[in-house]
């Protein structure tokens, strides 16, 4: 399985992550052509190979016209009431009722980082922006996907609707490219799947549109709810909103590198220096299965029925256990009794908890916690001279096993009149 494998150690911001990603394309300056050829807004984008502690890596960076940008670490920051030179006062509308009122001024030939003319754009305006660009289906989807993440995340710390909300750094035109960048060349990657470790936020504060916050930020918090992430730096903010929207986006499962024959290495580079290398990584190569965490919740039952147990284990499997077994056991003064186990993902054991106290008499359950591999499956169907039937594939760490769903098998030898072996006897003949 093609797998691009996400290093999150130092973060993670759209920027870095474009960066780090073109170094995986075959042809990455091609990418800066066609990304180019977009027409965003007179927007485009320049690759420079750089050092960081002495890592070669690649830098993208953003230019509207002749002016270079930059989301990373939210630099551009933009409150109400700068003051400049020539002050002047005026509002901006924002759909919703009310206006801001900004005193400030604009020097003539004024930084455009400090103006980002206003980019207090709407949800609707960033996708009217996204919807004309001449990107396939699939990378407009992907853009939007994101931005409606960071919509949401926005209302949710604003206390807002999604459609009141206005971007302030995620809004402007460098966030906008690097979202967009990053989108194609996913689509241009084609990979079967995207991992990622856990998320280093770095630490202290950031100064951003609403203020000076601390890290994470509460979009960023409230986009990685759900996601591990963690602290080990007080040095500033590392993972920005459109960083951690990204990942939310596209990320399945995050967890430490997996198994896997590395094909090419990428390397994105972050604009500011910290005394670790501020780099992001990325990994695309081949994974031949997966590992993930399940729980084993355990007790020893000695005075119930084998009725009662097999109704409790039906009551159990439909809390969501993944598997519910008895094993033989003796307990105190040689009496014979039984071992409940029931086999469930992170996310189930409450429910599968409550399920073994209410339906049988244990009054304690014992948990561990266990890694295990699993393979990659696959489902398909295929005809044969016994009809249509489900076949299941399973494959990973130089194994690959097939057989008929039980049910449709069974069903195809009742239908036939011949013996269950004959159906997978069929499929074994197909094969050879």
């Amino acid at each position: 399985m093609k797998t691009i494998f996400i290093e999150c150690k130092m973060g993670a911001a759209g920027d870095m992550l474009m960066s780090a990603l073109s170094e995986l394309h075959p042809d990455p300056e091609g990418f800066v052509v066609r990304f180019n050829a977009l027409g965003i807004n007179d927007v485009r984008i320049e690759r420079h190979k750089e050092k960081k502690c002495g890592i070669e890596g690649t830098h993208i960076r953003v230019f509207c016209g002749e002016t270079e940008e930059n989301e990373d670490m939210h630099k551009h920051s933009h409150e109400h009431s700068h003051e400049h030179e020539h002050g002047h006062e005026h509002s901006h509308e924002h759909g919703n009722g009310h206006s801001h009122e900004h005193g400030h001024s604009h020097e003539h030939g004024h930084s455009h980082e400090h103006g980002h003319e206003h980019s207090h754009r709407h949800l609707n305006d960033v996708e009217g922006i996204i919807r004309a660009l001449p990107v396939t289906k699939k990378v407009c989807e992907n853009v939007i996907g994101v931005y409606r993440l960071l919509a949401a995340a926005e209302a949710k710390v604003h206390g807002s609707d999604i459609e009141n909300i206005h971007f302030h750094e995620v809004g402007t035109m460098d966030a906008i490219a690097d979202i967009v960048g990053v989108c194609m060349l996913i689509d241009e990657l084609g990979a079967d799947r995207i991992i990622a470790s856990p998320v280093n936020v770095g630490g202290g504060f950031v100064k951003c549109a609403h203020g000076i916050l601390p890290v994470p930020a509460p979009a960023t918090a409230e986009l990685l709810r759900g996601i591990p992430m963690y602290s080990n730096t007080d040095e500033g903010e590392l993972c920005t909103p459109t960083g951690a929207a990204l990942l939310k986006y596209f990320v399945s499962e995050f967890c430490n590198m997996p198994l896997m024959s590395v094909e090419k290495t990428g390397c994105g580079l972050g604009t500011k220096n910290f005394r670790r290398a501020n780099i992001l990584r990325v990994f695309i190569g081949e994974t031949g299965g997966n590992t993930d965490e399940i729980f084993e919740l355990s007790c020893n039952i000695d005075d119930m029925t084998g009725e009662e147990i097999a109704f409790a284990s039906e009551m159990i499997f439909k809390a969501s256990a993944r598997d519910v077994f008895t094993s033989p056991i003796y307990m105190k003064k040689s009496r014979p009794a039984l071992l409940l186990s029931c086999i469930c993902t992170a996310d189930k054991r409450e429910d599968v908890v409550r399920a073994v106290f209410r339906h049988t008499s244990t009054i304690g359950i014992r948990e561990y916690k266990c890694g295990r591999y699993i393979l990659d499956r696959e489902e398909k169907q295929e005809d044969t001279k016994y009809g249509k039937l489900r076949i299941k594939t399973v494959s990973g760490y130089g194994v690959k096993r097939e057989k008929p769903e039980f049910e449709d098998a069974a069903k195809a030898a009742e239908e036939n009149n011949v013996p269950l072996f004959e159906i997978k006897n069929e499929i074994i003949r197909k094969r050879s």
